[in-house]
């Protein structure tokens, strides 16, 4: 029903009944014409100059895009200078190297001291063992290893510690060297010194000396040729 002179719109539900705030297409546009107009002529009014604001944002874009470049590119002026990060690389690289050539050197020093240690434990314990052929010896130039149990095992021992490269030296006719050879009396009366008896005989392994061989020198018997200790050892 009516009231006065108002009439009820032909569609009540439509936006531009319910939205008092509502633009249609053509308002819209229209709009947009005019906002176009009128920044045309803000524009026309500065001669033709652009926005301050936005030239200074611009210019920050680009620092910021140079500053950038050239932590990805530490030549990126083109002047051939060393950069800061190529100074950086170049130390980091030095030191990489240099621990490197420190961990080269441990390993190495490593590798050696654990061979020396390993050398003077097994020549300990070879030591140990040197009483033992004292005594096959002596039983030897008693008879007692021609035959039977001890002469298998004698052989079997002297084998085995041959394997481990003992080798004993100091022989009657021997050159007398002062280095291997422990003199307890000297009876000879010339210059060039021999072995004359051997009271006990000295042991290596390997190239390390373990145990002196106990000589009394004496002089070298016409017709003898005597030939030194060190160059000629016998196996044990």
């Amino acid at each position: 029903m009516a009231h006065g002179d108002s009439q009820m719109p032909e569609d009540p539900g439509a936006p531009e009944n319910t939205d008092p705030e509502y633009i249609s297409p053509d308002q819209a546009e229209s709009l947009a014409d005019e906002a176009a107009e009128s920044e045309a002529e803000e524009s026309e009014a500065l001669g033709g100059e652009n926005d301050p604001l936005a030239d200074n944002l611009d210019e920050e874009l680009d620092n910021l895009e140079a500053e950038l470049a050239e932590q990805v590119n530490p030549d990126f002026d083109g002047d051939g200078t060393v950069s800061d990060t190529e100074m950086q690389l170049a130390e980091r690289t030095e030191d990489l190297q240099r621990v490197s050539a420190e961990y080269a050197n441990y390993r190495r020093r490593t590798e050696r001291e654990r061979t020396q240690i390993m050398a003077q434990s097994k020549a300990k314990v070879l030591t140990e063992m040197l009483p033992l052929l004292d005594d096959l010896d002596l039983a030897e130039q008693h008879g007692d290893l021609e035959q039977g149990p001890l002469k298998a095992f004698a052989d079997k021992f002297r084998a085995l510690l041959t394997g481990q490269q003992v080798e004993q030296f100091g022989a009657e006719g021997e050159v007398f060297d002062p280095e291997i050879h422990e003199a307890v009396q000297d009876l000879s009366t010339g210059d060039e010194k021999v072995i004359g008896t051997v009271l006990r005989k000295g042991y290596r392994v390997g190239d390390r000396l373990v145990r002196n061989a106990m000589v009394i020198i004496s002089d070298r018997v016409a017709g003898n040729e005597a030939h030194p200790g060190s160059q000629e050892p016998t196996n044990a």
